[in-house]
């Protein structure tokens, strides 16, 4: 095997596939990066029988050949190499890379002991990969981390008749949001548990890529959803069991009581009253006619308004601030919908539903709901 191809193309393509593998990996092949050249295209590759990423990149192809090196050592390399072509060749059971007045001998790994990558799905849809990675953003908050519940740790996915619902818990809030797709597709009513590595990674790398193509591969035993974009793809097992039924939760009807707030204001008062706090515990958040008084009381006492737009009556709640603010932050827009649900017991009032109020963008679908603790 020997190729020429560009620094920064081949820096660029190396660094893609080596973030998507797990910083600890119990197999040390599955730590290679394969690598093949055939005509005038070159691949690199990594998987780990969870996880899957491909680039294809322009070369020039002097012979062709596959070969298996250091991912991590090769990403090192090629980062501070110096700004001319590298050229690379296959000789023996080492590489020899060559760029400008750099040389570098690394040894290869069994390439035939490396596991195939996996088939990407024939059924697939299209969508925004902006407005994907945007969704992706808004739900990571609300995910759980390191949940004994192994489908928490991950976002419900569903392929609605219009729209990709992505939803994220952590059993004390919820956050969802739908982006819409193109095409023709049976995925129609697919409801699979994907890991939020995956997605925050898909959301890095295919935000600005235009169109990003979803494939899925609906299997009992366990199925695949591949993200491709241009010339890269990203794959991944789903994971295995029910996720909890909290969709449930969701209004179904508009709420009637609710107040309206600057989103940044609410957020920088939030911030500034819980810094008397010891342990983030709850705020206190009385809400009337024409304001929102934050309230926390702990060794240290501390109190401020916010201006509000209030319909229906005055209504007390205790808080998370972190947990209001990751809400508030999410929705993009300068003014917040803070809708109170009602609740038969008065001293555990009903869930706020977060979302946005007066922003341009109208099909904006992010919803956030927040459990309040216990009135004190």
């Amino acid at each position: 095997m020997k190729f020429q191809v560009n620094r920064d193309a081949f820096n660029e393509a190396v660094s893609f596939v080596v973030r998507v593998l797990p910083q600890r990996i119990p197999m040390p092949i599955l730590n290679g990066i394969l690598i093949e050249a055939d005509a005038n295209a070159l691949r690199l590759s990594v998987f780990d029988y969870e996880v899957s990423a491909q680039v294809e990149i322009v070369a020039k192809v002097e012979k062709a050949g596959r070969v298996l090196v250091s991912g991590r050592l090769l990403s090192e390399i090629t980062a501070k190499l110096p700004n001319a072509p590298i050229e690379l060749s296959l000789e023996g059971n080492k590489v020899l890379l060559t760029c400008g007045a750099s040389k570098f001998n690394l040894l290869t790994m069994p390439v035939e002991e490396y596991p195939n990558l996996p088939e990407l799905p024939a059924t697939s849809i299209t969508i925004s990969g902006e407005d994907f990675a945007k969704a992706v953003h808004q739900i990571v908050p609300a995910v759980a981390k390191n949940d004994h519940v192994m489908t928490l740790n991950g976002m419900l996915f569903e392929v609605l008749e219009k729209s990709v619902s992505l939803l994220g818990t952590d059993r004390h809030r919820m956050a969802v949001k739908e982006v819409p797709w193109s095409g023709t597709s049976d995925l129609v009513g697919y409801v699979s548990v994907v890991p939020t590595r995956t997605l925050t990674e898909v959301a890095k790398t295919f935000g600005h890529q235009g169109e990003l193509t979803l494939a899925i591969n609906n299997d009992e035993n366990r199925g695949l959803i591949a993200f491709k974009a241009n010339n890269r793809t990203i794959t991944s097992l789903l994971i295995k069991g029910r996720y909890p039924d909290v969709k449930e939760h969701l209004p179904s009807e508009e709420i009637p009581e609710f107040a309206i707030v600057n989103t940044q204001d609410l957020i920088d008062s939030t911030r500034r009253v819980s810094l008397v706090l010891d342990k983030q515990p709850a705020l206190k958040y009385s809400f009337d006619d024409s304001q929102v008084v934050l309230e926390a009381s702990e060794s240290a006492q501390a109190s401020e308004s916010v201006s509000t737009e209030m319909n229906g009556k005055e209504i007390v709640v205790m808080l998370k601030p972190q947990f209001l603010i990751d809400g508030l932050t999410a929705c993009h827009s300068e003014f917040v919908k803070i809708a109170f649900t009602n609740n038969e017991n008065p001293h555990k009032p009903g869930p706020v539903l977060i979302s946005s109020h007066g922003a341009k963008d109208k099909t904006d679908s992010y919803q956030y709901l927040l459990q309040p603790n216990l009135l004190r």
